[in-house]
């Protein structure tokens, strides 16, 4: 099937390629140029486990294409995915003018009938805001007479690991009252669903929200643990052995259950915000929606309050050593993470940061080039070197079994303040570090 995709993000970009990879013919649309460009040239802009190959492959095969030119996306395209991005505005509602732009930009240049569908993440009645908007450019141009259906198609996809969610996904939520775009998503889908049927179709309202009730779930079972962890600090208690009592129940499950300093990524803040944002446009208090958030945002200043507390609140002249910026491994984003937080903080101590990233260094240098205080090492062992202690905010798979003696000879003295819990405190104590974890016996 002829697909175009506007927007050529981490949503954009991932679900083109995948749906190129499976035959489909899938023109990407954005109005960056120099990241088309890039694009044609096997350039990506964005640093995803397997995208890499999957984008180069189906560009090479002909089957994955890009340009700037929107009005050819939408004379190719049978179906039309809009996959911009709905950044948070001032009052943490999301922002849809490019959603609603590209809206405006398809009721432009359209021809015959297309099925347009929303892949951003978008609030309840966003698809009605689209089918006005298509309204409205139709019939300004006295087309009124071409049809249109839009349809809500949410993503679930996991930075880190969006390829490959994206191939084996566990559900496709598809919003319509339309048997005709229903049947049209579901050849579009048909090679994802083969072994047993993911498909859950749903009035588009319910599917729009949907979206925003997964993200807000999890990062409800984060805060909610964090503040377990900020507990058991206090009682005495352990965490970790908290974590495996709990997690061992079904009805809770492993996941999204591990303390540490704080979720950060471009989904959890924003749709937390956006769905409290639409609750009380609608006239209710979405009181634990509020609180995750506000458990969320003391949770990122955890580990500088540990840092400040252990130096009795002297840092200045101090030298930190950050291992991780990305707000997750496998990933290079850095927008909203902890790191952020902790660096600014440190930094308006008077303290000097090294920082190290096995990917995240190219953004941190964008983002900090002009902080003084801030350096980017080129590994990990280099980052250490003579500092008064070690932060831990990334769980990278290369800081889970360090060569402690040879760390703690780097370090000027042998210190971590450890925001994932990567170690045993006994191994620590034992290996002569001062050891200060999240809610664990340390």
């Amino acid at each position: 099937m002829r697909i175009t995709v506007f927007g050529t993000g981490y949503v954009g970009l991932v679900q083109g390629a995948v749906l190129a990879e499976v035959g489909h013919d899938v023109l990407c649309v954005d109005v960056d140029a120099a990241k088309i460009e890039g694009l044609k040239a096997g350039r990506i802009p964005i640093y995803e486990p397997g995208l890499e190959d999957v984008v180069k492959k189906n560009h090479a095969e002909g089957r994955l294409t890009f340009t700037t030119d929107a009005a050819e996306g939408v004379a190719h395209g049978r179906i039309l995915f809009i996959a911009v991005g709905t950044p948070p505005d001032e009052d943490g509602s999301a922002d849809l003018s490019y959603v609603l732009g590209v809206a405006g930009t398809i009721a432009g240049a359209m021809e015959e009938p297309k099925v347009v569908v929303t892949k951003s993440t978008v609030p309840v009645g966003t698809a009605d805001k689209v089918a006005a908007r298509l309204m409205e450019g139709l019939g300004a141009r006295q087309r009124a007479d071409l049809s249109f259906e839009v349809v809500s198609n949410p993503e679930f996809l996991k930075e880190g690991a969006a390829v490959a969610d994206c191939m084996r996904p566990d559900r496709i939520v598809i919003g319509t009252g339309s048997a005709e775009a229903e049947e049209m998503l579901r050849e579009v889908y048909a090679p994802f669903n083969r072994n047993h049927d993911r498909i859950i179709v749903m009035d588009v309202r319910s599917a729009e929200l949907t979206k925003y009730a997964a993200n807000c779930m999890l990062a409800t079972k984060i805060s909610f643990m964090n503040e377990i962890a900020g507990l058991a600090e206090r009682l005495g208690a352990d965490v970790e052995m908290v974590r495996q009592g709990i997690g061992s129940d079904p009805r809770i499950g492993w996941h999204f259950i591990y303390p540490g300093a704080g979720y950060g990524g471009s989904c959890f803040p924003k749709d937390v915000k956006a769905l409290i944002a639409t609750a009380r446009a609608s006239g209710f208090e979405p009181a634990v929606l509020a609180a995750v958030e506000d458990r969320n945002d003391a949770q990122k200043r955890v580990l500088f309050d540990k840092i400040a507390a252990h130096y009795g609140g002297d840092l200045k002249g101090k030298v930190f050593a950050l291992w991780g910026l990305a707000f997750k491994p496998n990933t290079d984003d850095m927008r909203e993470a902890s790191s952020r937080v902790l660096i600014a903080d440190l930094l308006a101590e008077g303290a000097t940061v090294r920082c190290y990233d096995p990917v995240a260094g190219g953004e941190a240098r964008r983002l900090f080039e002009r902080y003084q205080g801030v350096h980017i090492a080129d590994s990990a062992m280099s980052a250490v070197e003579g500092c008064d202690a070690l932060a831990i905010v990334t769980e990278w798979r290369e800081f889970r079994s360090p060569d402690f003696p040879a760390l703690r000879a780097k370090l000027a003295a042998p210190v971590i303040f450890d925001g994932r819990n990567l170690y045993d405190p006994a191994v620590t104590k034992a290996q002569g570090f001062e050891y200060f974890p999240i809610g664990r016996r340390a």
